[in-house]
C-alpha cells in the first residue's frame, strides 16, 4: 500500500517573528485558510488516507501538529528529541511503517512547500508509485523545471529520457547539485538539462531501509533499534537514547547522491518551498507600487516591500522601499529584502542578548 512520510521539523527562524520554535513555518497560515501542515496532508488525500500519513516532528511540535491534524491517529504523530537531519527521519519512518506494511511504498514529502494544482500532484505521485511498483529497488524523485536562477534550492541533473507515463517524462538522475552559487545558477537556467529539486521522493520501505544499510550502516543500525524497541515500555528511552546519536545528515547526501538506480519526474505543477518572506510575497497580491501588504498598513510613496501587522497593530511608513517589516507576538523585524538569509543567525542569537522569550 502507498503511506505518506510527512517531514515537518523546523526551528521557526525563516518566517520569524510570525514563526518560533514552539510555532515553525509549517504550523502557521501563511497561504491560503490552512496551515501548511494541514494543506500537505489535504494535498495527498484521497490517495493515501490519514491513518496511513506518518508525521515526523520535533518534540516541541508535536502536540500542536496533532492538534492540527484531528483525523491522522495520534500514534502517527512521531516526535523527534532533536533534530538529525532528513535521513534519520526518513529512515525511522520507513522502518515503522515496515513493522507492519512490508511492502510498503512510501511518498515522502515536505510540510511547508506550496504546490498547484493539487490534483496533478497526486496524479504524479501516482505515476512515482507505479514505476517502484514495477522495479522495488527505484527511486523516484520530483524535479521542477526552474524559471529562474535560484541560488536557494538544489539541483538535479537529468540524462536521457527513459520513457513517458499519463503524459510525465521519465529521466535517468545524472547527479545531484548542491546549492550554486549566482554564476552556476544562471548557467543550469541556459543549459536546460537541470531541475530544482523539489525533495519529493517515492520508494519501497524496505529499497531505502537497505540503501541506508549499505550507504549508512551506523545510522541503520540504530534506526532498527529505535523501530524495534516502539511500541514497548522501554522505546521512549531507547528514542532519546539513540537519537541524539544519530548521524545528521540529509537523505541525498546519505543515499541519493550514491545510488545508481534513481529517476526524476519533469513535473508541470507548480512548487515552491517558501523558504522566507520574499517567497511567500512571490505568491500574494502586490499592490500598485509592488508592495504586499497584510493587516493594519498605511505606506505613503513605499515602494516593493512586505509589510505585515499580525498583531493588529497599526503599522505606518513613508519612502521606503526593498524592506520586510514584521510585526507579530510582541516582536518586530525591519530588514532588507535581500538581507533575509541572516534571518537565522539574528533569531539564533536572541537568547545570548537576553530576549530568549521571542525565540
Amino acid at each position: 500500500m502507498l503511506h505518506a512520510v510527512v517531514m515537518a521539523g523546523g526551528s521557526g527562524t525563516r518566517f520569524w517573528p510570525k514563526s518560533r520554535r514552539s510555532r515553525p513555518k509549517q504550523l502557521l497560515r501563511l497561504f491560503g485558510d490552512l496551515t501548511m501542515l494541514q494543506q500537505t496532508v489535504d494535498r495527498i488525500d484521497p490517495l493515501v488516507p490519514a491513518e496511513r500519513v506518518l508525521v515526523v516532528t520535533g518534540a516541541d511540535q508535536a502536540e500542536a501538529s496533532r492538534i492540527q491534524l484531528r483525523n491522522v491517529p495520534s500514534r502517527n504523530i512521531v516526535a523527534e528529541p532533536c533534530p538529525r537531519d532528513t535521513a534519520a527521519c526518513v529512515g525511522l519512518a520507513a522502518a515503522l511503517i515496515a513493522r507492519t506494511d512490508p511492502d510498503a511504498t512510501l511518498v515522502v514529502l515536505a510540510a511547508d512547500h506550496v504546490v498547484e494544482p493539487a490534483d496533478l500532484f497526486r496524479k504524479t505521485v501516482g505515476v512515482a508509485a507505479s514505476i517502484v511498483e514495477d522495479d522495488p529497488n527505484r527511486f523516484v524523485t520530483m524535479g521542477v523545471r526552474p524559471t529562474r536562477a535560484e541560488t536557494g534550492y538544489g539541483y538535479i541533473e537529468a540524462g536521457d529520457l527513459l520513457e513517458t507515463r499519463d503524459g510525465i517524462g521519465i529521466r535517468r538522475v545524472v547527479q545531484f547539485r548542491e546549492k550554486p552559487d549566482r554564476p552556476t545558477a544562471e548557467h543550469f537556467l541556459a543549459q536546460g538539462g537541470f531541475l530544482w529539486n523539489s525533495g519529493v521522493f517515492v520508494w519501497k520501505a524496505k529499497a531505502i531501509l537497505d540503501a541506508l544499510r549499505q550507504f549508512r550502516p551506523g545510522l541503520a543500525a540504530a534506526i532498527d533499534r529505535v523501530a524495534a524497541a516502539s511500541g514497548t515500555p522501554d522505546g521512549e528511552h531507547i528514542l532519546n537514547l539513540e537519537y541524539p546519536r544519530m548521524e545528521r545528515i540529509p537523505i541525498d547526501k546519505a543515499v541519493m547522491e550514491k545510488a545508481e538506480n534513481v529517476v526524476v519526474l519533469d513535473v508541470s505543477y507548480s512548487w515552491s518551498d517558501v523558504g522566507d518572506w520574499r517567497s511567500l510575497a512571490e505568491l500574494k497580491h502586490e499592490d500598485a507600487h509592488q508592495n504586499v501588504i497584510e493587516g493594519p498598513v498605511r505606506l505613503i510613496e513605499s515602494h516593493h516591500n512586505v509589510v505585515i501587522s499580525d498583531d493588529g497593530r497599526l503599522i505606518a511608513a513613508i519612502g521606503i522601499e526593498d524592506l520586510v517589516v514584521v510585526q507579530s507576538g510582541g516582536a518586530t523585524l525591519i530588514a532588507k529584502r535581500d538581507h533575509l538569509d541572516r534571518l537565522k543567525m539574528l533569531v539564533e542569537g536572541l537568547g545570548e542578548d537576553g530576549f530568549g522569550e521571542y525565540t
